[in-house]
This record gives structure tokens, sequence and C-alpha cells, in this order.
């Protein structure tokens, strides 16, 4: 249910679980959520201080369930005192918020839990920071986008707060394909998006149409990709903010590593579009549909 919370409205998703076997229950759901790249703060309790990582056999006591939360989420605290409870939910928060996104577990030992403190003066949330894409990044990347006719951009989870970037794309004539995660960003009934029927035969051969792709916040998964076997076109850009993806599952041809929604709208704001529309590139009074390219090569 906190997965869902964060897909559809775009925010943090929040679960609780108690300490042990509830911790353990959630862990094909954070599993999912961390595929997902979903923004989600599960918060669960752990047995008293005094007794932590003891092999006591105390009740309740999942033994070490940290490190089984660090697997299956982003990232895992454990609140050690209590004075310093809320300054790791926010750390955990704005982990979880900050690009890639993902799952983020906090243990609260039950002392900890039931320690009086006083009443914060700032419970304001740690600033969330952007990974700015370089000015120079852009600029290469659209110069070499302003020699392709037939663009198509493949979106990722990783875009999902990039829809007015894209449609600003789209409008410049990029057809659009997307990823499971990537769905909604653009709606599935427009005539320039393929949705997500990335994989099948026919779409691989239209793939061989195109003359350049743009990978913007996708992992490009093996499922997704024939185990890495489908053929995209070349030249391959990728925009990402997790600057490890480079070269990871396909060999890039050129990568900027920034958060894709000022990524896109650097683009959109260069020199190139203009210079594009007025070249004889830009032969249609619209762009074309993918359904119609798809007919057509």
């Amino acid at each position: 249910m906190a997965d869902a919370c964060a897909r559809t409205t775009g925010g943090l998703g929040v679960c609780l679980t108690s300490t042990g076997t509830a911790a353990g229950n959630a862990a094909g759901a954070m599993v999912e959520a961390l595929t997902a790249g979903t923004p989600l703060l599960h918060l669960t309790g752990q047995i008293e201080t005094p007794y932590l990582d003891q092999s006591l056999a105390y009740i309740h006591e999942a033994p070490d369930q940290l490190t089984m939360l660090k697997a299956i989420s982003k990232a895992a605290f454990r609140i050690r005192s209590a004075d310093t409870a809320l300054s790791t939910i926010k750390l955990a928060v704005q982990t979880a918020l900050t690009a890639p996104s993902g799952p983020v577990s906090v243990e609260i030992p039950i002392d900890i839990q039931a320690a009086l403190i006083p009443m914060p003066t700032d419970l304001r949330p740690l600033a969330i920071p952007t990974h700015v894409p370089s000015a120079h990044a852009l600029d290469e990347l659209a110069e070499r986008l302003a020699k392709a006719k037939r663009p198509l951009l493949w979106l990722g989870g990783g875009a999902r707060h990039a829809g007015a970037q894209v449609k600003r794309l789209l409008a410049l004539g990029f057809g659009v394909v997307t990823s499971t995660q990537g769905r909604g960003i653009v709606a599935e009934d427009d005539p320039r998006s393929l949705g997500a029927f990335n994989l099948h035969k026919p779409v691989e051969q239209f793939y061989q149409t195109c003359d350049a792709m743009l990978v913007v916040g996708s992992r490009l998964r093996g499922n997704e990709t024939l185990k890495y076997e489908l053929k995209l076109p070349r030249p391959l850009f990728r925009v990402d903010a997790d600057a490890s993806a480079e070269g990871r599952c396909y060999q890039s041809d050129y990568f900027a590593s920034g958060d894709a929604a000022l990524a896109l709208d650097g683009l959109a704001d260069t020199a190139w579009p203009t210079a594009w529309k007025a070249s004889s590139r830009w032969t249609r009074t619209s762009p074309p549909t993918c359904a119609a390219r798809m007919k057509s090569p």
C-alpha cells in the first residue's frame, strides 16, 4: 500500500512494521519497491537496546536484522538514542527521495520508541539534493541529437517527475517508448507513444528505422531488453542521475549525468531545436506518430 501510494502521488510512501518476523514479512514488498525505485520509508521495531546484538535469544529478536534490511533497502539505519531519532528519520526520508530513489528502512528499538523527548523546534525535512547536469554535457548531447531525423526517447522510472519536459521534446518530433516503471509519464493513448510495448519483434524492427535513442532514467533491465540482446537504435545516448549507470547493460555513445527533468529542459532550451525545425529534416507540419512510423520507415 505504501509503494502504491508513493507511485500514484509522486510523494513518499510510509509503512510501519513491528520487530523481527514482521520486519521480515515486509521483505518481498521492499524488494519490489527497490526494483521500482519507489521512495518509501519503512519504520520497524527492534528489541530493547540493552539486549541488542548479544545472541541472548531475546523474544522477537531477529539475528542481524539490520543486515537483512540493508539487503532489501536502498539504505537502512538504526536509531541508537532518543536524541538522534529525529535526525536519523530526516536522513532516511532524504535518502529515500534522493535520486535514484528507493525504499529506506529505520530500526527503532522499543525502549527508544517509549522515550519522551522535548518537542523539536525544527520539524522541517532535509533538502532533497538535485543532480544538476553540466551545461557542457547537455551542449554535447544536443549537438549529437541534432543529427538525428528520427529520434526516440526511452523513459524509465527515473523520469517520472519529468512529464512536462518530455512533452517539450515530443513537440519537437521525438517518439516515446517506456519501461514498465516509466508508464504514465506520457499518456499511453498518445499517438506519439508506444507505451511499454518495448521488447517485441515488431518493435525491434521499428527501432532499426530510428537513427538515435535517448534513454532517460532507465536501467534497461534484462526483462525489458530480452536479457540485453534487444537491438536498440544507434547512436544510443543516456541521461541518468546515477553516474554509475554509464555503460551498464548497454554501451552508450554519450552519457550525461544529471536529473532527468533538468536535463530534458536543458536540451529543449538549446539552440538546436530551432535550427532542427528550420532545416530540411523538419519537413512535416507536425511530428509523425509512432504508429505511422511503424507502418513506414
